[in-house]
């Protein structure tokens, strides 16, 4: 039986681990509702099926699928692949699911952040989101994981952590106030440090542009291992990324991480830019309280939004004109680890990519001998 605690993962003495500390394993959500996902989501679902097979190469994996969807589900998805019914708004389970914390002495918990659908009424994406909320807690149920239920609302797409200390956050995302109404940047960096076990926060300013999230870090920028980070890069002046990413450069080269180490950052090429067709627009349903798609509009598509696992790291291929280069940086970057590139057009027309729709679950650190 798992709990709800009252205390802090920092109080408690638990952290956030990088992404590249090793894996228990991954989950995800299978994706279904029409108004989001061209084509009734078969498309998406494909999609989505490339990327659980890619990591299941690595790791287990977990998906959860609505009670209407289970049967199809389980039926697409290779047999190495847990399909658990659980019911969600969408499918987007770095956001809504649990962020795993650990301590040294090898126990696992969970934090459950508040979730609004990236904005709420004010500004969400989709209403309602009452199931998404729900996602974390049976997430770590399933898990036999006891669980820490966060007071303020937080994305898991909004941070990165290095595993010792630091984390990456952008200021249009944890400032604007349709999260969290009358916060100052104060209040928000001492709900991280106290959720995830950090003690530095480094504020990027804007994310990815057009970002729907508001600008999350996880298709911006990211750790590679501790002191070294990937960032999303745009060389044509003429192109709204290249001031975005030009501003997080020098934010990175002026801040110092948890240790006090200076950033060494390698840039990833910024595909396109990219925008949805009018075939795509059309393919998905117009709903009331759902922000609908239209074709025209740049895709926040981005490299960095990519997903470690153990002795692996998937990766959107989005432009054929910049995929290679990205792969090959990338195994630059990872020269340990199997880089596997699977096409993320379909995911990324939903909002999102590979770095979205998953959520690790770390291994528990093994307590010191004796």
């Amino acid at each position: 039986m798992t709990s709800t605690l009252t205390t802090t993962p920092a109080g408690d003495g638990f952290r956030m681990p990088a992404e590249f500390e090793p894996h228990a394993g991954c989950w995800m959500l299978w994706p279904e509702r029409p108004d989001n996902w061209r084509e009734g989501a078969v498309r998406a679902q494909r999609a989505f099926c490339a990327v659980a097979a890619a990591i299941a190469q690595f790791e287990p994996v977990s998906v959860g699928a609505s009670a209407a969807q289970y049967e199809f589900a389980r039926a697409q998805l290779p047999a190495a692949v847990r399909v658990i019914e659980l019911s969600s708004n969408d499918a987007w389970m770095r956001d809504v699911g649990p962020t795993f914390v650990v301590n040294d002495r090898g126990e696992r918990r969970g934090v459950d952040w508040r979730f609004n659908a990236w904005g709420g009424l004010e500004s969400g994406l989709y209403f309602p989101w009452d199931a998404d909320d729900l996602v974390a807690r049976k997430v770590l149920e399933i898990e036999g994981c006891d669980r820490y239920r966060a007071p303020f609302v937080m994305e898991g797409g909004a941070v990165h952590v290095d595993g010792e200390g630091t984390a990456l956050v952008t200021e249009q995302c944890l400032l604007r106030g349709n999260r969290n109404p009358g916060a100052a940047r104060a209040d928000i960096e001492a709900g991280l440090c106290a959720y995830l076990g950090v003690r530095t926060v480094i504020w990027l300013g804007e994310g990815v542009c057009n970002d729907e999230t508001d600008g999350h870090i996880d298709n911006l920028a990211c750790f590679v291992r501790p002191g070294v980070i990937a960032l999303t890069w745009a060389d044509d002046p003429r192109d709204a990324q290249a001031m975005i990413s030009r501003d997080a450069l020098a934010r990175l080269m002026a801040a110092r991480d948890a240790r006090g180490r200076r950033f060494e950052v390698h840039k990833l090429p910024s595909p396109g830019p990219l925008t949805m067709t009018a075939s795509e627009a059309r393919g998905v349903q117009s709903r009331t309280g759902t922000q609908p798609r239209r074709a025209g509009r740049r895709l926040a598509a981005s490299y960095v939004n990519f997903y470690i696992a153990n002795g692996g790291v998937v990766v959107p291929l989005l432009d054929e004109r910049t995929d290679r280069t990205a792969l090959v940086r990338l195994r630059r970057l990872f020269p340990g680890r199997k880089v596997v590139g699977v096409p993320g057009r379909e995911i990324l027309l939903g909002g999102g990519n590979i770095h979205c729709i998953t959520q690790q679950v770390p291994a528990p650190a093994r307590p010191p001998r004796g």
